[in-house]
């Protein structure tokens, strides 16, 4: 199979860099390749909103507050001119969804609605009810359908294959069929999302978003950038860890700890529950840590979050959704009592290592949205910038990737990755497991969360990753697969995509171990404070031939603003 852009992943990132591509292409093929169907990917998760100084409910906002708010948000991290290009672009791109039937809420005058969000200096956050990810990915999608681009619904990436200068394409596996394929490609663009179920069963993120291209960008060679850097968001539902939005507080709800006090006016006196994402999930973990939280008959220990104040018909309009899924998840009516909460893993800062363009040290290889890191979000990503990132960056790569592929032919060979994959696979049915899948992804959960959770030291992360090597090396000696069929054999699947999330965890087990200091999401109890001097860099991690992390530094865009304390 030949293509001339292929684009790896169907959420907000890919389907914006396929509408892009499509539009900037002449007479070439673009096709999207993804796991799941395009409307399952977790884009539709996303609940809040998306960021853009549209002015529409305060007039005194701009793209220069929109940018600071940023940096300062990135605890001095993120690369500023990257971040001004996003913020300035988010206008244009709001409109061009809004005029593409993105149906946003509304204020009485007709324009789009805005509400307040963590660590946003103005009330900047676009919104549709509390499922503003669902309606860009349908809309996105529909968009797709109109243009005549060409899916490969259920395939899964394998490997990208590259002769150490350019692309010549990557190896995926039809699901429908089992048949593994190379496929030729000019150029790839990597959208596979997040990584966050590293922490298996204390996250927010679908089942699906497991790194798939971040780890393939690993194996062949390419640097990871920020890795050490994962968001937890403050809350989470205590059973389930699925997400409760950012709106919930933007709409006026109250974090409350077991004395009914609203703690977090001891944390952020001035922005209270509209803190960074950072430093509001340390607020509760340190309430929930000296006492002050509750704990259920299981042990589970989370704080309320209380939204009775705002009214039935408030709640019913503007929260629909976090309304129904508490119910659902909790057995909880938020109207009538408060809804029990906990951080929970959200939100990858970290990634492939990229240019403002998108591109990789490899020619024809780009990456977009939460799978890459640019760097937009540094060490703390704010709430409705993530919807604001994949849109933005999604429509660049679309645009880089065939003004690239314009000038270029298909790289010549590559195939015999294919038989290499075919082998691996191969083998992976032929022996017998003996332990579980199950057993050991949810060992994983728990090595990650119990020493690279919300808090770090020393001591925790080194036990943590003994025992995470120690898993790694089990997994690839006893796992298998079970299904010995080939048609969309769910067993295969899952059996790779926990070898990649493994081979992520290394990565950000490594990088953890590495920055002796608390910065943005980041934080260890043995170096509570940022230090500039030492590690103001992008942490950037590849792989040598004999298997060992390549660590090297890179240089943190400070061209804008000069690093500050971070005061909310």
């Amino acid at each position: 199979m030949k293509v001339d852009v292929l684009i790896v992943g169907a959420g907000g990132a890919g389907l914006y860099a396929a509408l892009s591509a499509a539009e900037e292409a002449k007479g070439m093929e673009v096709a999207v390749l993804t796991k799941v169907y395009p409307t399952r990917s977790h884009t539709g998760a996303a609940q809040g909103g998306v960021n853009a100084a549209l002015a529409n409910v305060d007039p005194t906002d701009s793209e220069e507050l929109h940018t600071f708010d940023t940096v300062k948000g990135s605890d001095y991290l993120a690369d500023q001119k990257a971040v001004k290009y996003m913020c300035f672009e988010a206008p244009r791109i709001i409109r061009e969804m809004e005029h593409m039937g993105v149906p946003f809420s509304r204020l009485n005058n007709g324009k789009i609605a805005q509400r307040p969000f963590g660590g946003a200096s103005k009330d900047r956050t676009c919104y549709s009810a509390d499922k503003m990810g669902h309606v860009m990915l349908h809309t996105l999608y529909e968009q797709c359908i109109k243009h005549d681009i060409k899916f490969l619904n259920e395939w899964f990436m394998l490997n990208i294959v590259h002769d150490g200068e350019r692309l010549q394409g990557v190896t995926a596996i039809n699901i429908a069929t089992g048949e593994i394929q190379f496929i030729h490609a000019k150029a790839v663009i990597l959208a596979t999302g997040g990584h966050s179920r590293i922490y298996w069963g204390y996250t927010s993120n679908a089942l699906g978003c497991t790194g798939d291209g971040t780890a393939a960008a690993l194996r062949a060679g390419l640097p990871l950038k920020d890795m050490e850097f994962l968001q937890f968001h403050p809350t989470g539902l205590r059973k389930s860890a699925i997400l409760v939005s950012e709106a919930a507080r933007g709409e006026g709800g109250h974090l409350l700890n077991n004395k009914g006090e609203r703690f977090m006016s001891k944390y952020a006196p001035e922005k209270m529950e509209l803190g960074p994402r950072d430093l509001v999930s340390r607020s509760i973990m340190t309430e929930i840590r000296e006492g002050r939280g509750f704990k259920d008959e299981e042990g589970r220990e989370y704080v309320h979050l209380d939204l009775t104040h705002l009214g039935e018909e408030k709640i019913k309009s503007r929260l629909p959704q976090i309304r129904e899924l508490t119910i659902d998840f909790e057995g909880i009516d938020p109207i009538k009592e408060p809804i029990p909460i906990k951080p929970t893993a959200h939100y990858a800062m970290g990634g492939i290592h990229t240019d403002v363009r998108c591109e990789t040290p490899i020619a024809g290889i780009y990456a977009a949205g939460e799978a890459q890191c640019v760097s937009v979000h540094g060490a703390n990503r704010l709430g409705g910038n993530s919807l604001l990132d994949i849109v933005v960056f999604g429509h660049v790569a679309g645009k880089e990737a065939v003004r690239y592929a314009e000038g270029t032919d298909f790289a010549k060979g590559g195939e015999s990755k294919l038989q290499d994959d075919v082998k691996f696979i191969q083998e992976l049915f032929d022996r017998e497991s003996k332990e579980t899948l199950g057993d050991l992804r949810d060992e994983l959960g728990e090595i990650m969360f119990r020493h690279f959770g919300v808090f770090k030291n020393e001591k925790e992360m080194q036990e943590g990753y003994d025992k995470l090597k120690n898993l790694i090396e089990r997994a690839n000696k006893n796992l298998a697969v079970e299904d010995k069929s080939k048609v969309f054999n769910t067993d295969l699947q899952s059996l790779l995509e926990f070898y990649n999330l493994l081979e992520i965890a290394d990565v950000l087990a490594y990088a953890s171990l590495q920055r002796k200091e608390s910065r943005g999401s980041f934080y260890r109890d043995d170096y509570p404070k940022r230090d500039d001097e030492n590690f103001l860099y992008h942490s950037m991690i590849s792989r040598n031939s004999d298997g060992s992390f390549k660590y090297e530094k890179g240089k943190v865009d400070l061209s804008l603003y000069e690093p500050a304390e971070r005061k909310y």
